[in-house]
C-alpha cells in the first residue's frame, strides 16, 4: 500500500513538472539491435543534458551519472523487463551496478546544519537545514519503471550508478525475456561515447 501511495504521490508531483521528451529511438547513434529488440543509451554527464532532463539539478555534479536507456520493441511478443540487470562498464572492465532509484537519494547526505542566530543579537541560535540536492523527484520520476513492453511500444527512462563517466564504457543489459516463453533473449553491449557509431 505504501509503495502505491508513493508511485501516486510521484505521478501527481510529475504532472505539474516540465516535460522530458527523449526524442525517437533513431535519434541516438549508441543504440543496439537483437531479435528485434532495439536498445540506446546515452550517459548525462554534461550541464546541458541534465538540464534537459533534470532542471536545475545535475546529478553528475553530486556523484551519480544518469544514462538514459530507449527499449523499442519492434517484434511480435511481449517483453519482460522485471528481472533486467544494467551494469555500466568502464574501460579498465570494471563493472558499476545501477543503484535503484529510490536510494539515490541517500547517496550523498545533506550538508550538516549551520548554525544560525535569530535577528535579534544574542537570540537563541537555530540549526540551518539544507536539503539534499539528490532528493528531488527528478531522480525517481523519471527512472526507468517499465515492467512489460508490448509489441510495436518503446519504453524510457533513467538508470543512475554511482561511477565517473569514462570514455570507452559501456552499458551491459542482461535479463529480458519473451513473456509468453520466459526464453531470455542475448545481452545488449552499448557504448557510451558520444558520436559512437550504430551496431
Amino acid at each position: 500500500m505504501r509503495n502505491f501511495l508513493l508511485l501516486l504521490a510521484l505521478l501527481a508531483t510529475a504532472r505539474d513538472q516540465p516535460k522530458f521528451n527523449p526524442g525517437a529511438i533513431t535519434d541516438y547513434p549508441n543504440r543496439q539491435t537483437v531479435d528485434q529488440i532495439t536498445i540506446a543509451a546515452r550517459a548525462y554527464h554534461r550541464p546541458e543534458l541534465a538540464r534537459q532532463a533534470f532542471g536545475s539539478l545535475d546529478p553528475y555534479r553530486h556523484g551519480v551519472l544518469p544514462v538514459l536507456v530507449m527499449i523499442e520493441n519492434g517484434g511480435s511478443q511481449a517483453i519482460r523487463l522485471d528481472e533486467m540487470r544494467v551494469e555500466y562498464v568502464m574501460a579498465d572492465r570494471r563493472r558499476v551496478e545501477a543503484t535503484p532509484a529510490a536510494e539515490v537519494k541517500y547517496i550523498q547526505g545533506p550538508d550538516r546544519p549551520g548554525m544560525v542566530t535569530g535577528p535579534i543579537p544574542g537570540g537563541k541560535p537555530r540549526l540551518a537545514r539544507r536539503k539534499n540536492p539528490l532528493d528531488a523527484w527528478e531522480i525517481e520520476g523519471r527512472a526507468f519503471v517499465a515492467r512489460l513492453l508490448p509489441p510495436r511500444q518503446t519504453a524510457s527512462g533513467f538508470f543512475y550508478f554511482q561511477a565517473p563517466y569514462r570514455r570507452g564504457s559501456l552499458l551491459y543489459i542482461t535479463g529480458l525475456r519473451e513473456a509468453s516463453t520466459g526464453r531470455e533473449l542475448f545481452f545488449f553491449e552499448i557504448p557510451l561515447d558520444e558520436g559512437a557509431a550504430e551496431r
